[in-house]
C-alpha cells in the first residue's frame, strides 16, 4: 500500500513538473541578458549557434508576458496587463512543430498540451488553423489580473500581408524574416510600446535583417550572440559528432552563430588557434591596458600581458559598460594592480563641455595610471609619433594571430563575441560592436612601448606628461 502511495505522489510530481516548466527555467548568463535588454529595446535579435536553447528561450519570455508571473531575477520590459502576441516562424508547419511544441508541448499528441512554457493550468482555450493538421491558429492565456492574453500564430510564407492590421504588445519571430515582415512587425508594436524579438541561427548568412543590425545598429535595437561555449549541456563528445557532421563552410555558423560573410570577416581564423586557458601573469610580463571611450556605447577596457621572452601578448581581462561615468570606469581599472599604464584615443584630449578638463586628465584625477599622450600606431625609427592608422593596427593584430603571437583568455567572452561579428562592408570596417577589439588594438600596440613589469607594488605615479622626454626615456629616439 504505502508503495503504492509512493508511486502514485511521484506520478503527480512528475505531472506538475511537465505541465509547469517554466518553473524550471534556469537561464544560461546569455539569455538573462537576452531578456535583460529588452528594458530599453524595443527590437532585439538573439543570433545564436544550434542546440543552445535560444528558441526556449524566446517561448519563455512569451510566456512572463502572457501570464504576468515574472521571475524575481527578471530585468526586463514586464508589461501590467495582458498582451497581444504574435509569434511566427518560416512556415505554417515550422510554426506548429517548432514554436508551438515550444510554447504549449508535443502538437501531435493532445495528452502533451500544457508540457511547453505555458502552465497547463492557465491555457483557457486553443483555436486549430484549417488546413494545417495538429496546428494552432490562436490561444487565450490566463494572466494574473484574471482576464486572458491572447496569441496568434502567423508564417513568413503567407505573405508580408498577413502581418497587417492589428496593434499588438509582443511579436517573437523564431527564425529569420525578410525585412519587410520586420517592418510590419514594428508598425504593429509602435503604438502599444510593444517589442519585436527573434531567434534564430544566421543560416541565410548576411541578409538585409542581419545587416541592418551589425552594421546599423540604431536606438532601441539589440543584437546578442551566443556559442557552444555559452552553456552546458553539450559536452565536448556531442560537439564534436555535430562538427563532423557540417560542413567546414557552416561549422561557424551552427557552432558559433556567425553568418557567413567571407572574405568580409576581418579576422579570418580559427578561434581555437587564439584563444588559450587563463594562467597567473609572471612577474617580468609587462602588462598595460587599453580603454576606448563611450556613453551610450560602451566604455571597453582590455588588459594584455607580454610575455618578453617569446613575444606573445595575451589578452587577460575585460570591461564593457555603457551610459556610466569615468569614475565608475577608473573604479575598474583601479580594482585591478595599481599603476597599470592606459592607453587611450585621441578623443581623451577632448575637453568635457560641463567641467572643460580633458578626459584623459578626469581618469588622471581618479588615480588612473594614463599615458603621457593618445595613441598611436608604433613609430619609425627616428620619428616620436606613429600615424593613427585602423587598417595599420588591423594588419598587426592580424598578423600576431596568424602566427600565435597575440591570444585571448578564454573568460575573455565579449571581446571574442565582437571578433566574431568584426567585418567589412563594401571594403571599409564596420565601426560597430568593436568596443573592446579597439581598446586591444591600443593596448596591444602600446605595450611594447609603454608596458609596466607586473609586480604587486606597482603604485600610482604622475605620469611625466613630457611626452618627449618619456620616448626618451624609452630607447624610442
Amino acid at each position: 500500500m504505502r508503495r503504492q502511495e509512493t508511486l502514485k505522489l511521484l506520478k503527480e510530481k512528475k505531472r506538475r513538473v511537465e505541465e509547469n516548466r517554466i518553473k524550471l527555467y534556469k537561464p544560461y548568463e546569455y539569455q538573462k541578458k537576452f531578456h535583460s535588454v529588452g528594458l530599453d529595446s524595443a527590437q532585439r535579435i538573439l543570433m545564436a549557434a544550434n542546440r543552445v536553447g535560444k528558441t526556449f528561450c524566446g517561448a519563455a519570455e512569451i510566456s512572463f508576458h502572457m501570464t504576468g508571473v515574472y521571475p524575481d531575477w527578471w530585468k526586463g520590459k514586464m508589461f501590467d496587463h495582458p498582451v497581444r502576441v504574435w509569434a511566427a516562424g518560416e512556415s505554417n508547419d515550422t510554426t506548429r512543430d517548432i514554436i508551438q511544441r515550444e510554447l504549449f508541448g508535443n502538437p501531435q499528441d493532445p495528452s502533451k498540451l500544457g508540457q511547453g512554457a505555458l502552465p497547463k493550468d492557465l491555457i483557457m482555450s486553443t483555436v486549430r488553423k484549417p488546413g494545417v493538421p495538429n496546428a494552432f491558429s490562436s490561444a487565450l492565456i490566463k494572466h494574473k489580473t484574471g482576464s486572458n492574453s491572447s496569441i496568434s500564430f502567423k508564417a513568413y510564407e503567407q505573405g508580408f500581408e498577413k502581418f497587417m492590421g492589428e496593434a499588438v504588445d509582443v511579436v517573437w519571430l523564431d527564425e529569420e524574416p525578410k525585412q519587410e515582415i520586420f517592418s510590419q512587425c514594428i508598425t504593429r508594436t509602435a503604438d502599444t510600446g510593444g517589442i519585436v524579438y527573434m531567434t534564430f541561427t544566421p543560416e541565410k548568412g548576411m541578409t538585409q535583417v542581419v545587416s541592418s543590425f551589425l552594421n546599423e545598429l540604431k536606438p532601441g535595437q539589440s543584437l546578442i550572440t551566443a556559442t557552444w561555449d555559452d552553456v552546458e549541456h553539450l559536452d565536448e563528445k556531442t560537439k564534436e559528432q555535430l562538427l563532423a557532421v557540417y560542413s567546414p563552410a557552416e561549422r561557424d555558423m551552427r557552432s558559433k552563430g556567425i553568418p557567413v560573410f567571407g572574405s568580409g570577416l576581418i579576422f579570418p581564423v580559427s578561434e581555437d588557434d587564439i584563444t588559450c586557458e587563463d594562467f597567473d601573469i609572471p612577474k617580468h610580463y609587462l602588462i598595460l591596458a587599453g580603454i576606448d571611450f563611450g556613453y551610450d556605447h560602451p566604455t571597453a577596457i582590455s588588459w594584455v600581458a607580454l610575455d618578453p621572452d617569446n613575444d606573445v601578448i595575451y589578452v587577460y581581462d575585460e570591461y564593457r559598460r555603457s551610459k556610466e561615468t569615468p569614475i565608475t570606469h577608473a573604479s575598474a581599472l583601479n580594482s585591478r594592480s595599481r599603476g597599470i599604464p592606459v592607453a587611450f584615443p585621441h578623443d581623451g584630449l577632448q575637453h568635457d563641455k560641463g567641467s572643460g578638463i580633458q578626459l584623459a586628465q578626469q581618469y588622471r584625477d581618479l588615480g588612473v595610471y594614463m599615458l603621457a599622450d593618445h595613441f598611436t600606431n608604433p613609430p619609425a625609427e627616428g620619428k616620436l609619433n606613429g600615424n593613427n592608422s585602423v587598417e595599420a593596427g588591423i594588419s598587426d593584430m592580424l598578423q600576431r594571430f596568424e602566427t600565435g603571437r597575440l591570444q585571448i583568455f578564454q573568460s575573455c567572452q565579449e571581446t571574442l563575441e565582437e571578433l566574431r561579428l568584426y567585418h567589412r562592408k563594401n571594403g571599409k570596417v564596420v565601426a560597430i560592436k568593436d568596443d573592446l577589439i579597439s581598446a586591444m588594438r591600443y593596448a596591444s600596440l602600446s605595450i611594447g612601448r609603454f608596458g609596466e613589469k607586473a609586480t604587486s607594488n606597482t603604485t600610482y605615479k604622475k605620469y611625466n606628461f613630457d611626452a618627449k622626454i618619456k620616448y626618451e626615456n624609452r630607447g624610442i629616439i
